[in-house]
């Protein structure tokens, strides 16, 4: 038997087992000698008071039973039959290798192609753009093994409750070697230094239960006759298969291009551009946790604001406390940032992207639905042309960026590329700027001390999610015209980060199932 039993406690007792079974005791009303177990199940940090406090919930067992904590997920998949059905999955980022897992759980062979390297060898490549501002256009920060997400934060927050079960990817991640902490914090985050053992742990299980993975293997052109999938053709040759997983990210330009050229109806998406504002970790924390000084047991503070200008969502997106910005570029000539975190979260930085909507009534001069992927890459091009020609990027102290007035000395940033002074009224459209200005005024009524000298704009962040989307079905999610073709993930416009692209992943994979054995 056992009773869950939410208690708060200040942040020095969070870890004290003693302190926790003394507080169970009396709030479950269960005598100590008789509680013979309890479990954390949930943590989250409340900093609304004066006081920061842990809350905390906890199963407490009693008259001799046992938590249990084991993790089976690795059970639910088996070495295939060597006659298992093919399905092709284009792309080895969440939404490719949680979709090929969910294959192997269903009898179905998975062969994933991904354009770049494995995630040990994808290293050389980001090295490469860092210090040297050489972008490989097949591997870099977006493309590889693990996607965008294995070296940009490794978040594991979602609100797509109803997609799928969120658990049931926690423990996936779990089974391959992310600490326990994710089942139970609120908003999860593995660490871009852990991913990649993780990610290189997930495609083991794929290739050990008879999945197959093959890198630097870039998908030019489909497969397709009298409006069926037969497979794709890459630069190595073709993978023939009538079940084709397109996962391939909000990045991957070259495959909008195929689908437009087979006339597959891409739809324009909403998306987002703005900037990313770096901070000091330090000056984070004490406003959120109204101390000068954050201590040893609470974890790098955050922060989530959005505003309203002209009727225009601003909002911060992808916050990385004790975090990093790094080069995101998937191209040559082009200059994109993004965020990260290690998972100690020890940067003495804290940065987030500060983005405004972007849709049909604010790009100038829309006219079709490819009108926002050029818009995105216009801007990505301009940035890199203002700039020296490398991967340094150009920042604004924030009073300069809302005054609109050129810093003449910039302090300390994590970018490691380098940054420039520049004027960011003058390189962003008006309407960007324009709301971006207002929203910082905004954003400092809701966080006071948010408006400082000591924190840097640094662009451009334009890769928050894909332009365009590719049409599917609800229930089959196949799509709309080709029979075997399964958009899915990111790029195809139904995700938004690791979990929700987990989850689209999964959700593709049983719908091929099911359409298989039906």
């Amino acid at each position: 038997m056992y009773k869950e039993v939410d208690i708060r406690v200040v942040p020095e007792h969070a870890e004290d087992k003693a302190f926790i079974l003394k507080v169970l005791s009396r709030k479950a009303r269960i005598p100590k000698e008789n509680i013979s177990d309890f479990q954390l199940l949930k943590r989250s940090i409340d900093a609304r008071g004066a006081q920061p406090l842990y809350a905390l919930r906890y199963r407490v067992y009693h008259e001799n039973e046992k938590s249990d904590t084991n993790v089976s997920e690795l059970e639910r998949y088996a070495l295939l039959p060597n006659n298992s059905p093919v399905v092709i999955i284009v792309g080895a980022g969440p939404a490719g290798y949680f979709a090929a897992l969910e294959c192997i759980a269903n009898g179905l062979k998975p062969i994933v192609l991904e354009r770049g390297k494995d995630v040990q060898t994808r290293r050389k490549d980001l090295r490469a753009i860092q210090q040297d501002g050489i972008v490989n256009p097949n591997s870099n920060y977006c493309f590889g093994e693990g996607g965008a997400g294995t070296y940009s934060d490794g978040k594991l927050y979602t609100r797509s409750h109803k997609r799928g079960s969120i658990e049931g990817v926690l423990k996936t991640f779990v089974a391959h070697g992310a600490t326990k902490d994710i089942l139970i914090d609120a908003h999860p985050h593995i660490g871009s230094n852990k991913l990649p053992k993780i990610v290189q742990n997930l495609r083991n299980t794929i290739e050990e239960n008879g999945g197959e993975v093959i890198f630097e293997t870039k998908v030019i052109d489909f497969i397709i006759k009298n409006d069926q999938m037969k497979g794709v053709i890459s630069e190595n040759g073709e993978y023939q298969g009538e079940s084709v997983i397109l996962a391939t990210g909000h990045s991957a330009r070259d495959i909008f291009d195929i689908c437009k050229r087979y006339n597959l109806g891409l739809e324009f998406k909403p998306f987002a551009v703005g900037v990313r504002i770096e901070h000091p970790q330090s000056l984070v924390d004490s406003i959120q946790y109204n101390k000068a000084q954050r201590g040893q047991h609470l974890p790098a503070a955050s922060y989530r604001l959005a505003c309203q200008y002209n009727n225009v969502g601003v909002f911060s997106f992808c916050m990385c406390p004790g975090g990093l910005i790094v080069p995101a570029a998937t191209a040559p000539e082009e200059l994109v940032v993004n965020g990260m975190s290690l998972s100690k979260r020890d940067s003495p930085f804290a940065n987030a992207g500060t983005v405004i909507t972007v849709d049909e009534n604010n790009i100038p001069g829309f006219q079709n639905t490819f009108s926002g992927l050029e818009f995105q890459k216009k801007l990505e091009r301009k940035v890199f042309v203002d700039g020296d020609g490398s991967q340094k990027a150009p920042a604004q102290r924030l009073t300069d960026f809302v005054k609109g007035r050129v810093s003449s000395t910039l302090g300390d940033t994590s970018y490691i590329p380098g940054i420039y002074s520049s004027d960011f009224k003058q390189m962003l459209p008006s309407f960007i700027y324009d709301s971006l200005a207002f929203a910082v005024k905004q954003f400092d009524r809701k966080m006071k001390g948010y408006f400082t000298e000591d924190a840097h704009v640094i662009g451009l962040e334009s890769r928050t999610s894909s332009p365009l989307k590719l049409p599917r079905d609800r229930v089959t999610y196949m799509h709309d015209r080709i029979e075997g073709l399964y958009p899915c993930g990111e790029g195809a416009g139904y995700a938004g980060g690791i979990l929700s692209a987990a989850m689209d992943g999964q959700n593709v994979a049983k719908a091929i199932a099911k359409r298989i054995t039906n």
